[in-house]
């Protein structure tokens, strides 16, 4: 037992559109819920409006579950039957169901919708827009039109006939409805060009060019010689090779571009970094292709990224640097002499003294690495150490008293320590004598009378303060300059990573000790850098999953040479030493597309 439902719909042009489907049951339901299997949606039908079942002789049994009923042949009911065999007409609100069979097939229910009086239709006419408004293809070419002149035709006819003027934050655009092509909002590094799209998409249909964008940022840096980046970059894949070939035929630049690393449209905030891929090109494998390079091969933090190397000074006295991977243990020379762990273990005489000056000068019952090191105004690195501020509570400099004053020697100036020094000893002094008064004119009380004796006690203060024991040489290490005493020049970084940077304000949660070994560390020798496998307990690669921090290159690294710095205060950009300027900017976008 089964029913074939028929449904018959009108087009507004009066076309018949007929569907069928068969439903293999022997009862049916009927309403305007949509899960009734004869959905009709009529608001003078209920939800559950009747229940219809198909027996094994043929006949067909309706039951309504309201009130309302239903029409039978013209009859209003709740409940009849019928011999599907010899048709019947059931009516439910607006629609009719007719009912069919022919021989041993399924009952055929053909569902209509009463068509609406002319009357009626003629009644309600005059009230519709449509009496009003041409018809419906009329209006969407119309509105197509519209659309074309407004969202098209003005815009490039107002940026083909603007002022050329240079891009400029307090001028507002002259393209006039041009913000309806934006596809999103600006970032904060370009959000004062909102209303100014001109100032980058300098001609019509064309993608932004790197000549534009060197207009603002002329003092940017090329990463590399042009010559070097077209060699170093690696083979591209297949697919990589379509889509710049695809890229290429609608004017865009690259690979290489500015618009390569930096996009914009991406909605508020900060521009997105460059994805890792995009160091990855030249990086991974370079020095098979750059011969000459002393950059390791880089494709991925996790899994392909060489040992840090720290530049440092590896000679006394001198201020000549050197680089060097950490793997290798490398030893500094910076002059001072500073065991952290003898300050920082709780039980050596450095913590009793903290705790005995804690009350005044702010220590704890032992030192801690924020006794000493101080954050710079943006927190993402350190002040340098100062004497004075940082070690002189517990290292004094007093060398005299003179009433309730102390004196302290010049920090930092041997010549003038040395003079302050010598200066304890202008006040005359009384010679040892007999007290038997020397005959002649240059006795005691006489005309010329002067104390030859050698000023001897400023020389040996002088000696002993510069000694290895001596109140110097207890953090410096003595020397002698020109035969006379003094102490090995100093040379301390703010910074040992060149091409890199690291914000302490981003790891603030973890302890200073998680990094860096300074509780262990006897000597001042020893470089306290953490080395990769450290980074590695939380940072991996881009698309590490199991990473707590997923990091791409551009967490640590900068593309442009100008801006690879580090981010203390202070310091020059990494990567060009002294005073010397970035390499002049150069056109690098198409470079070379060679598939893999």
């Amino acid at each position: 037992m089964s029913f074939l439902i028929r449904t018959i719909d009108f087009t507004a042009s009066g076309r018949e559109i007929v569907r069928d489907r068969e439903l293999a049951q022997s009862t049916l339901t009927i309403g305007r819920a949509a899960e009734s299997n004869i959905h009709l949606p009529d608001l003078a039908v209920e939800q559950h409006h009747a229940k219809l079942s198909l027996s094994e002789d043929g006949s067909v049994s309706v039951e309504a579950a309201g009130t309302l009923g239903f029409t039978h042949d013209g009859r209003k009911t709740t409940s009849t039957g019928f011999d599907a065999g010899k048709g019947a007409e059931l009516a439910f609100g607006s629609y009719r169901l007719a009912f069919t069979r022919e021989a041993d097939g399924p009952v055929l229910v053909t569902i209509t919708q009463a068509e609406q009086s002319a009357a009626g239709t003629d009644a309600t006419g005059g009230f519709a827009l449509a009496s009003a408004l041409p018809g419906k293809r009329g209006m969407a070419w119309a509105l197509l039109g519209l659309i074309v002149i407004a969202f098209l035709a003005v815009p490039i006819y107002t940026h083909l006939n603007r002022e050329k003027i240079p891009p400029d934050y307090d001028r507002s655009g002259q393209t006039v409805m041009d913000a309806s092509w934006s596809t999103g909002a600006l970032s904060l590094a370009h959000h004062g060009l909102e209303d100014n799209c001109e100032a980058c998409h300098a001609q019509p249909f064309v993608s932004v060019r790197d000549e534009t964008c060197l207009t603002c940022h002329e003092a940017i840096g090329d990463h590399a010689d042009i010559d070097r980046q077209l060699t170093g970059r690696g083979p591209m894949s297949q697919g990589d090779a379509l889509q710049w070939a695809v890229a290429d035929m609608f004017g865009k630049e690259g690979p290489g571009s500015c618009t390569t690393c930096h996009t914009e449209h991406e909605g508020e905030g900060r521009m997105e970094p460059a994805a890792q891929k995009f160091c990855a090109e030249c990086h991974d494998g370079m020095d098979s292709r750059l011969t000459d390079t002393k950059l390791g091969n880089a494709a991925d933090f996790g899994t392909a990224h060489p040992q840090f190397q720290a530049v440092f000074h590896p000679n006394l006295g001198s201020d000549a640097t050197a680089r060097m991977s950490l793997a290798r243990k490398p030893q500094e020379e910076h002059g001072l002499k500073f065991p952290h762990q003898v300050h920082l273990d709780p039980r050596s005489g450095v913590s009793r003294m903290a705790g005995n000056i804690g009350a005044k000068k702010g220590y704890g019952s032992a030192l801690v690495c924020a006794d000493c090191h101080t954050p710079n105004a943006d927190e993402s690195g350190f002040q340098p150490v100062n004497m004075e501020e940082d070690c002189e509570s517990c290292h004094s400099l007093v060398y005299d008293r003179v009433g309730s004053t102390f004196r302290t020697l010049r920090h930092g100036n041997v010549d003038q320590m040395q003079a302050d020094l010598r200066a304890m000893d202008r006040a005359p002094r009384r010679p040892i004598v007999t007290g038997r008064r020397r005959p002649g004119e240059y006795a005691r009380g006489g005309l010329y009378y002067q104390n030859f004796g050698r000023p001897a006690r400023s020389y040996i203060g002088i000696s002993r303060a510069l000694s290895k024991d001596g109140v110097c040489g207890e953090c410096h290490t003595p020397t002698s300059r020109n035969g006379k005493a003094d102490l090995m020049p100093v040379h301390l970084r703010q910074s040992y990573l060149l091409n890199g940077w690291f914000d302490h304000k981003e790891h603030q949660q973890e302890d200073c000790t998680t990094c860096h070994a300074a509780e262990g560390s006897k000597t001042s020798r020893d470089l306290l850098l953490p080395e990769i496998a450290i980074c590695r307990d939380c940072h991996l690669g881009e698309d590490a999953a199991e990473a707590e921090v997923p990091s791409s290159c551009a967490m640590c690294h900068s593309y442009h040479p100008k801006s690879v710095a580090t981010k203390q205060a202070g310091t020059k950009p990494m990567g060009l030493p002294g005073d010397k300027k970035p390499p002049k900017p150069d056109r690098s976008a198409m470079l070379s597309r060679r598939p893999g």
